[in-house]
């Protein structure tokens, strides 16, 4: 049986976001005090890990930008909700006072953009921003240098490579993510952090580089679910915090109907990803936690195959000019996507994003009629495999994303060799506040003493 998470290395000290902001709010944990220690921690591991793009005389900085936050908010009562909280910004968002590259060697002035709704309504809440963190080249498979806090061997998967390493680390309590395939719940299960994917355009996309507009989901990166709780009211579209609310009492009574899609999709995952699995469900049963098994996904192939022609195909046409133009500094792997996109004619592609609404439909009717109230998987085919050159599989998070269904990646355990692993719950689409209420449960329910 995997371990419940219970060792770390040195490199791995996740802040929990909560109780950071509210010290920082009250005072009890000092501003200046907090990013002196972080950016402390992050000259000592930043040269192994490399989450962050490299940006000289940052320490400057963030102590110029902690006095001024200081001295707008005398009162502790007054201030907003992040106040002072360092955050990461994924490397193909827009954001004042950076440039920006989405891991690419193109010229930065091509992505010069206004600063999206997603980092003003974070800055506006009070957050510094720590820096920008690594990405893939346009979020796609071409990886940067970052490590995986667990093991400096072993990638930190992708594309939000980056935010999630710089999560792990303890370099920052939130870190903003993308998602166009399995970008941020990969990433998060491989470092043992939380990873919110929300439902499809429930955030803005706006500032951001774009990789596939049928497809990008904007979404964040914390130690917790209840962390992501707390940040998810200030990015996401009309937040029901009420609805949260209640829906978490009420799991924490009644427990909710987890449903496992079981056949063909669970198969893609590694067999010590699914032991690992299983011991978790054994868990969560101990827990109270009704679970069922429904075939699912019978068609999965065809799934996998129309969700790459739609990223592919999007990619080339969003790219088309600055591929013209900038062709050959492209990454290999970039360019071979961008090939397959150009063999894909319109009416292929509207076929293809229509029938992304069908799968939506068909998995939501299918909890329905089960009579359950969220999906319960693997968040990746197994642990963190070994090597920087790849940043893994995103099969266990690609028909959730094609779908556009919103999902939580929670870290529930350990492989033989310690690295974290965790399990992927979604939920209907528009009920992020119910998905989350269900994380912070569920968190709470598998740390319990037993």
């Amino acid at each position: 049986m995997s371990p419940a998470i219970t060792q770390r290395p040195g490199t791995v000290a996740p802040e929990p976001l909560v109780a950071l902001a509210a010290g920082l709010r009250s005072g009890s944990i000092p501003l200046r005090g907090y990013v002196e220690r972080t950016l402390d921690r992050v000259e000592r591991y930043e040269g192994s890990i490399r989450a962050l793009l490299p940006e000289p005389g940052r320490r400057d900085r963030l102590l110029s930008e902690a006095a001024a936050l200081e001295a707008a908010w005398p009162d502790p009562a007054a201030r907003p909700p992040l106040y002072g909280v360092l955050v990461g910004v994924k490397d193909i968002f827009a954001a004042d006072g950076f440039e920006t590259r989405a891991g690419s060697r193109l010229p930065p002035a091509l992505f010069a953009m206004r600063q999206g709704p997603v980092v003003s309504a974070i800055r506006n809440a009070g957050a510094l921003v720590l820096g920008k963190t690594v990405t893939t080249e346009f979020a796609y498979f071409a990886p940067g240098p970052t490590a995986n806090p667990w093991d400096l061997s072993r990638t930190p998967g992708g594309s939000s490579s980056g935010s999630a390493a710089a999560v792990a680390a303890g370099f920052c309590s939130l870190a903003l993510g993308t998602q166009t395939i399995g970008s941020i719940s990969r990433p998060a299960a491989y470092c043992g952090i939380t990873g919110w994917k929300p439902s499809y355009e429930r955030t803005s996309r706006e500032g951001v580089v774009p990789f596939s507009p049928s497809l990008d989901h904007v979404g964040l990166l914390a130690p917790t679910a209840s962390d992501v709780a707390a940040a998810a009211p200030l990015v996401a579209a009309e937040w029901d915090t009420a609805a949260y609310d209640v829906a978490k009492a009420r799991y924490g009574k009644m427990r909710p109907i987890l449903a496992i899609p079981d056949g063909r999709y669970l198969a893609q995952a590694e067999s010590a990803a699914l032991a690992a699995f299983e011991a978790t469900v054994a868990r969560l049963y101990g827990a109270g936690f009704s679970i069922i098994r429904i075939p699912a996904f019978d068609d999965i192939d065809d799934i996998n195959a129309r969700h790459r022609r739609i990223a592919a195909a999007d990619m080339e046409r969003t790219h088309r000019a600055w591929f013209e133009a900038h062709g050959g500094l492209y990454a290999k792997a970039t360019r071979e996507l961008i090939a397959k996109g150009a063999a894909i004619d319109d009416n292929e592609l509207e076929l293809d994003r229509s029938g992304r609404a069908t799968l939506r439909t068909a998995l939501e009717r299918q909890l329905e009629e089960a009579g359950a109230d969220f999906w319960l998987s693997p968040a990746a085919p197994g642990p963190a495999p070994l090597g920087l050159d790849s940043t893994g599989s995103p099969l266990m998070n690609l028909p959730w994303t094609n779908a556009g269904l919103p999902t939580l990646a929670l870290p529930t355990c350990q492989s033989v060799d310690g690295m974290p692993m965790g399990i992927q719950l979604a939920a209907a689409f528009g009920a992020d506040e119910s998905l989350l209420a269900l994380g912070a449960v569920i968190e709470t329910a598998l740390s319990a003493p037993r």
